[in-house]
């Protein structure tokens, strides 16, 4: 992860597998085999991976010998594109925390997939596309909830 942060595509596909895959799957958008995952860090990722004042809060670690699972929080402001989690969707300014699980499948030392999950419903009422007036969805309340789980649901108030 860390060459990922620091751009570095060529460091961060040599951790890889000879056919890895990655995939955020509520948009779909990622690569399969060497050349897709190149093109998409290279067209999605490098250089738009967050704003520059994002915040990684960690809230669990499991891992064995084959996977990694992160359970983490996700602050940042909109103030960039991000295509992989926000495609064609312009910069809103608005505050987003989410909380993300990733979980990366690993053979022989190398990372073989990451597969990348978030309430994409949470990020859209945050930025300003989704109503969340006649829905079941929650912007940044979900995060909060997970931080403090006293916190009542907004639906039963239980």
């Amino acid at each position: 992860m860390d060459a990922e942060l620091r751009g570095d595509l060529d460091e961060t596909l040599a951790t890889m597998a000879s056919h890895p895959h990655l995939v955020n799957i509520p948009t779909m958008i990622g690569g399969d085999g060497p050349d897709g995952v190149r093109r998409f860090y290279a067209n999605r990722l490098i250089g738009q991976f967050f704003p520059p004042d994002v915040e990684f809060t960690s809230l669990s670690r499991t891992y064995s010998e084959e996977r990694l699972v992160d359970e983490l929080i996700i602050s940042f402001t909109h103030t960039t594109k991000i295509d992989w989690m926000l495609p064609h969707v312009e910069p809103t300014g608005k505050r987003v925390e989410v909380a993300f699980v990733v979980i990366v499948g690993v053979a022989q030392g190398k990372v073989e997939y990451e597969h990348i999950y978030w309430d994409q419903a949470s990020v859209l009422v945050q930025i300003g596309l989704l109503d969340p007036k006649h829905l079941p969805v929650v912007g940044s309340g979900s995060v909060a909830k997970l931080m403090n789980p006293s916190i009542p649901d907004p639906f039963f108030g239980e």
